[in-house]
């Protein structure tokens, strides 16, 4: 099993800059496509960004040209680095993986997830 460990959610002012980390254990993250949802208060769970283990990456409307997804395979890790973080960032955001052979952006095709990191952004 894959087991996904998120950090690096805080309180942060309108604007601002966050990095979110997510690191894999139990198997080789790198094998896997890695992505970012988030869930507001009352939501669905929105897809953020997906890394594919190949260097594609694909970003959700609401965060293009702000947030940036990278990986680390040294590290067993993802991040995502989110800038001009806006109060509709506000959500807890998760980490999660999956072995397959095309890029999604739907989370119920996401096999391991990680417990989450509240963000929230105050105006």
């Amino acid at each position: 099993q894959l087991q996904l460990v998120e950090s690096g959610g805080r309180l942060v002012q309108a604007g601002e800059s966050l990095r979110l980390s997510c690191v894999g254990s139990g198997r080789r993250f790198a094998n896997y496509d890695a992505a970012w949802f988030r869930q507001a208060p009352g939501k669905e769970r929105d897809f953020v960004a997906a890394h594919r283990w190949n260097g594609n990456i694909v970003y959700g409307e609401s965060v293009k040209g702000r947030f940036t997804i990278a990986r680390d395979n040294a590290r067993n890790a993802v991040y995502l680095l989110m800038n001009s973080l806006e109060p509709e960032d506000t959500a807890i955001y998760y980490c999660a993986a999956r072995d397959a052979t095309f890029l999604s952006r739907t989370a119920d095709e996401y096999r391991f997830w990680g417990q989450g990191t509240q963000v929230t952004v105050s105006s």
